[in-house]
This record gives structure tokens, sequence and C-alpha cells, in this order.
């Protein structure tokens, strides 16, 4: 009896005879739907992903020629349905962004009477372009600058609060066209 090679696998045909072959001696052709989505490369190299699992991570030295296309046409399939999703328009993730601090400073020194108005105006600005996300950064930032503190205060958390609550009571009382996500950091 001759010794099967290490990189071989034995491939048992429909007819009932085995042949064996190595990675590069197995020449595939995938017809269907899925055929022109794939060139010639990436199904050798799915084929030989393929042989390596049956060879090396299952120990297997045989392998029929059905149980060895059916687990190709599973990888194949996997990378289809990827490649057909990732191929559809995927909504628009537009993020856009706004700076508490810049609006603080606008509106000047200890001015909160100012700064609300602005903020409203912002948030409307930001919303009749449809975005996906509304970021709002800087608001600690933007709290120190119009409480004239220079570190954190009982008197800073309660403005934070108020911030946040504003932009909440803005959001619910504008129509709106899309949904979105609102982010204040």
């Amino acid at each position: 009896m001759i010794a099967l090679a290490s990189d071989c696998l034995l491939f048992e045909m429909a007819g009932g005879d085995t042949l064996p072959l190595s990675a590069a001696n197995i020449s595939v052709e995938v017809t269907g739907a899925t055929g022109s989505l794939f060139d010639s490369e990436f199904v050798r190299h799915a084929a030989n992903a393929v042989f390596h699992y049956f060879r090396y991570e299952l120990g297997r030295k045989a392998v029929s020629v059905a149980e060895f296309a059916g687990a190709l046409e599973k990888v194949l399939t996997g990378f289809a349905s990827r490649t057909l999703v990732s191929a559809e328009p995927q909504p628009s993730l537009a993020v856009l962004e706004s700076d508490l601090r810049r609006l603080a400073e606008a509106s000047g020194k200890d001015s909160d009477l100012f700064f609300f108005p602005r903020l409203r105006e912002e948030l409307r600005r930001q919303m009749s372009q449809a975005p996906r996300i509304v970021r709002f950064r800087g608001l600690r930032g933007c709290v120190k600058r119009l409480t004239g503190a220079r570190r954190w205060s009982r008197r800073c958390g309660k403005l934070e609060e108020q911030i946040v609550a504003y932009l909440r009571e803005c959001l619910s009382a504008e129509p709106r066209e899309a949904d979105f996500a609102l982010v204040v950091e």
C-alpha cells in the first residue's frame, strides 16, 4: 500500500473511486447567482480553506466530493450574503457636532440668559439637516464657563442638569421628520 502524502486528501467520487488530491490540484467552478460575485482567486482561496479545515482541523484523510462541495457552498454563501448586504445602500450616518463651550463663549461670561436661546437655535439648525446623530460636546467646560467656576461645584451640577433638561424639552417641542440620537457629553 502506498502512503498518502501529508498534504493530500482522498476524495471519494460518486462512483466509489477515490482520488488523492492536494489543495493545489482542486479546481472549482461556481455557477448560479453567486458565481458573478467572486473572482477565481477568491474561490481558489475559499477551496484551500475548506481543504485545510478537513485535512488539518478535523484530521480527516478522506472526504466525499459532495461533502467538500457542501462545505465550500456554505462558505461562499456566507460571503455572498455579506457582499449583497454591504452592496445595499445604507442609511446616512451623518453626525453633526456642536461645541457647547463655543456657545457659552459667544453668550458672554455669566450669561445664561443668552446661552439658552442660542442653544435652541443650534439644535434647530442641526435638526434641519436630517442627521442620524446630533452631538453636543464640551458640557463640563460650558457649565464652568457660564458659572465662572474654576472647580466643579454643586451649582455647576445644577446648571449641567438644567442644560440637559432644556435640550430634552426643546427636542420634544420641535417637529421631527426622522428619528435621530441626541448625545450630550
